[in-house]
């Protein structure tokens, strides 16, 4: 098992692949990011709840995926922007909108780990992590 060098998009990938196979709750190893990450999820509306639990020594992330009445997922897109080959940085006023605004962008800031809308209030910039829709 070779290790993973993107985090970030395995635990997307894991999310849009749970998706696409109606899975209720997909699971991955946990990070501090990551639970950050999922954290936003769940606060947007993204995913119903996320748990961290331990299984031996590992640390496991579990996110329970959130669909509406009609099946349909909360989550349509979930795309890497900023990936370990090439960094992307934004400042504060060069935030992008997802969307026209109907979906989210999660950085990281000097602050944390937060969506493009509370850096954009904060006038903070950051590492663009991911656009969620």
């Amino acid at each position: 098992m070779s290790a993973v060098t993107d985090p970030i998009a395995d635990m997307l990938t894991r999310i849009r692949n749970g998706i696409r196979a109606r899975h209720a709750r997909v699971d991955m190893p946990a990070s501090k990011l990551k639970t950050e990450v999922a954290r936003i999820l769940k606060e947007e509306g993204y995913i119903s709840n996320f748990k961290l639990a331990e299984e031996g020594k590992k640390k496991v992330l579990k996110i329970f995926l959130r669909y509406g009445a009609d099946g349909e997922s909360a989550i349509s897109v979930a795309d890497r922007v900023s990936k370990p080959g090439r960094r992307v940085y934004v400042a504060a006023d060069e935030i992008p909108r997802v969307l026209g605004g109907l979906g989210i962008n999660i950085l990281t800031t000097p602050r944390g780990v937060m969506t493009g809308k509370a850096a954009r209030k904060s006038r903070l910039g950051g590492e663009l992590l991911c656009n969620i829709s």
